[in-house]
């Protein structure tokens, strides 16, 4: 996809983003762990809805649920909002689903940082620079051990993977998510800039890997 001419009434494309943003705001780390009967996730570590808190239950388990969750609701509303109306309102409903991770109205409009969400989304957008992201991931976060690190490097990996196989629409809508994802990441930023930043396995930190926050 090269380029897109936009032709979708704000009607339709408002409908995308709802429902992008209703598929997002499922707050899949808070149920899991709920039924699970482990203690309230926001009152634990970071107080985040995603995979890397849940990690910090002790439950691996929960936290790979919560990983895949996280993940394929970002897919699942752009694949639905694609074969209904088309690729223009996968692309909303990418930004839907991104913002309903973020920001979701069950929770008081706090969310998780949006690291599996982006994955998700960008796999059923433009599966290569989805791939490009897990790589850039695991590769920084073996190198480095930390998670934070990984998912800001990588998610601007897939900004310009987008851009470099010509999917200009895609690289631009992943450009934003980018700057949403590193702002939901500033205090990380600020502790990796500090040298103070947990790593992956160490002491106050995650407890394993995982793309998500």
């Amino acid at each position: 996809m090269t380029s897109l001419s936009w032709s979708l009434s704000l009607p339709l494309a408002l409908a995308a983003l709802a429902v992008g943003y209703l598929f997002g705001a499922i707050p899949f780390g808070i149920l899991v762990t709920r039924m699970a009967g482990t203690a309230d996730l926001r009152s634990i570590g970071s107080g985040n809805i995603g995979a890397t808190n849940v990690l910090r239950t002790g439950r691996k388990d929960l936290a790979a649920l919560t990983l895949l969750g996280d993940a394929l609701k970002g897919t699942a509303a752009v694949l639905i909002a694609r074969a209904a109306l088309g690729e223009e309102a996968a692309l909303a409903a990418a930004l839907g689903a991104f913002c309903g991770h973020l920001w979701p109205v069950w929770l008081g409009f706090r969310g998780g940082k949006g690291v599996a969400t982006f994955l998700g989304v960008t796999l059923a957008l433009l599966w290569p620079a989805g791939i490009a992201f897990a790589l850039v991931w695991l590769a920084i976060a073996a190198a480095t051990k930390y998670s934070s690190l990984a998912a800001l490097a990588a998610s601007l990996a897939t900004c310009l993977a987008a851009a470099a196989l010509g999917a200009t629409p895609t690289a631009l809508l992943l450009a934003v998510l980018t700057a949403l994802l590193w702002l939901k990441h500033r205090e990380n930023i600020g502790r990796l800039i500090a040298g103070t930043e947990s790593r992956i396995g160490g002491k106050g930190g995650p407890k394993a890997g995982g793309p998500a926050a």
